[in-house]
């Protein structure tokens, strides 16, 4: 249940396609989240339920001389914080594939989003817990916290509205993606902004090496991603650094099998604000996670997760995730 997911939605991407195909798949996930910041969050409590349900339709096809054909779009409702979200479909992702080659367009993947190493190893959530906790452990920084300032595929929303090519070929895997948001400077729209993305993987029998960046018209976007990991027996390990204009971080990660069917994840992330450090700056300083899970068997998981964050919040969740 440890073993490392090399570039796991390129190959996806890339995967040969049944002709004329429909398949739905999804997951469920629900339980108990505590987080020591609520208390300072008006009407907010301490201790929440937290929830998602989430349906994934994949559609492809395959026309004459091998070129494929795909589409993909998701319905997701979840809570969190005390509050019931409604449920929503997201923006559909488009693709063609030939060999080794994909072409995506509209809500793509991304190429920082698909470097192996930027989330948790192996663990149901990706992060710490039932819903990633803030995924601490991700070294892409802003001054408060993880940036989330990259292409990625978006479950709730319209994406980031791109082009994006994937080549697989034996161990390597390239991928490049460009999207305007809001419009983007070549549209000439005030706010606009153009994201052009690189990711480049080399992975050798249980072992990985990747590189990403991401150049931005924006200047506080641009991003340097690299990581290095996997699997030694019943033991894993991870390197990952990431750099922004608003702060340099490192994290470092371990896991270890428990038997059969337990796995047990501790990380460490230490991240360095750029320039003078204020109290708003809750991101600088060093965070620590650990994840617990247990296979119960039919594409269910016992998850419970414990995350110590730089300004010293805490927060513990504990539940079940279910796949289908």
């Amino acid at each position: 249940m440890k073993k490392v997911l090399f570039a796991t939605t390129a190959l996806i991407a890339t995967a040969s396609v049944a002709a004329a195909d429909v398949r739905m798949s999804g997951y469920g996930r629900f339980g108990l989240d505590y987080n020591s910041a609520n208390e300072r969050v008006a009407g907010v409590s301490e201790t929440n339920i937290t929830s998602r349900l989430r349906l994934q339709f994949d559609m492809s096809t395959e026309a004459d001389g091998g070129i494929g054909f795909n589409a993909r779009f998701r319905a997701q409702a979840e809570s969190r914080d005390g509050v019931a979200g409604t449920g929503a479909f997201n923006g559909a992702r488009f693709g063609v594939t030939y060999g080794g080659l994909a072409v995506n367009v509209g809500n793509i993947i991304g190429a920082v989003e698909n470097a192996p190493g930027l989330y948790t190893t192996g663990t149901r959530s990706a992060g710490t817990g039932i819903d990633g906790m803030g995924f601490h452990s991700l070294v892409i920084k802003s001054r408060t916290g993880t940036a989330f300032n990259w292409d990625a595929y978006s479950s709730a929303g319209i994406g980031a509205n791109g082009i994006e090519a994937l080549y697989s070929m034996g161990g390597f895997t390239g991928h490049v993606s460009y999207s305007q948001q809001n419009g983007g400077a070549v549209l000439g729209k005030a706010g606009g902004e153009d994201r052009t993305g690189i990711m480049l993987t080399y992975s050798f029998s249980d072992y990985y090496v990747t590189a990403a960046a991401q150049s931005s018209s924006v200047a506080a976007n641009d991003i340097t991603f690299v990581a290095a990991g996997g699997d030694f027996g019943a033991f894993g390990a991870k390197l990952a650094y990431g750099s922004t204009d608003a702060a340099d971080s490192v994290t470092l990660e371990g896991n270890m099998d428990i038997g059969a069917a337990s796995n047990i994840l501790v990380w460490v992330n230490s991240t360095d604000v750029s320039g003078v450090v204020t109290a708003a700056d809750t991101a600088d300083g060093t965070s620590f996670g650990i994840n617990y899970q247990y296979d119960l068997g039919g594409g269910a998981t016992f998850v419970a997760g414990y995350v110590d964050e730089a300004d010293n919040d805490n927060q513990f969740q504990a539940g079940v995730y279910f796949s289908f």
